[in-house]
């Protein structure tokens, strides 16, 4: 599973690396969390939570439909 959200986190890279920001992949758990963390500027933006929820989760969920969760990490 680790393989198949790598794939799909470097798929959605690109369409916030446009806007200034990115995303890195820290841990898949075994019970399906994915935590990521939020760089450049998606890490300061307010309108982050939005992005990780209705853009980063459901891509990766859409991809990878044993992902449970996604959390964003410090």
């Amino acid at each position: 599973m680790e393989e198949d959200v790598r794939k799909a986190i470097e798929e959605i890279k690109p369409h916030l690396q446009a806007d200034g920001g990115d995303v890195e992949l820290v841990e898949v758990t075994e019970d399906g969390v994915v935590k990521v963390r939020l760089l450049g500027a998606c890490a300061g933006c307010p309108m982050r939570q939005m992005t990780l929820t209705h853009g980063i989760t459901n891509f990766i969920k859409k991809k990878v439909p044993e992902v449970k969760e996604i959390q964003a990490v410090e």
